[in-house]
């Protein structure tokens, strides 16, 4: 069986932050995703999906992410339903995400500075610089195929 969501969107607010009883961090926002087509007045629709982190992650989102910022989101979809205090069955449908990556930086820069790696395991740094092996300084970058994965 398979169950996995990849999306591409923006905030449509700033995150949600909570903790559960036993002290568990849980974040929850929503994303805007264009659909790839047009409707008949040659518009796009959005569609407006909820996302909700846990433990580090969701706490990295709630200080890092803002209404407005484009991020990635790689993780699955969830189906839960509670009963409302009028005593109805209120289905939900969300994806909790297992990975975040912020795609552009606060400021609107082209790099994305203090935050590196995999989203779950960064962390801010003091300046606007990171430590990127690849940095473009001019010399050529010598790599063995043995080093390549495919």
């Amino acid at each position: 069986m398979l169950n996995r969501v990849v999306l591409i969107g923006r905030l449509t607010r700033d995150p949600e932050l909570r903790y559960t009883p036993s002290g568990v961090a849980v974040a929850s926002f929503t994303i805007a995703v264009d659909r790839r087509f047009t409707n008949q007045q040659g518009e796009r629709e959005t569609d407006f999906i909820p996302i909700v982190t846990w433990r580090q992650l969701a706490e990295n989102c709630a200080n890092y992410l803002k209404k407005g910022r484009l991020v990635g989101v790689d993780g699955r979809l969830q189906v839960r339903s509670y009963e409302n205090n009028e005593g109805r069955r209120v289905w939900v449908t969300e994806v909790v995400a297992e990975d975040v990556r912020f795609l552009e930086p606060a400021g609107g820069a082209s790099r994305n500075p203090g935050m590196e790696g995999d989203s779950q395991r960064f962390s801010p740094k003091s300046n606007n610089d990171f430590d990127d092996p690849f940095a473009d300084d001019g010399k050529p970058i010598d790599i063995s195929d043995d080093d390549l994965p495919f």
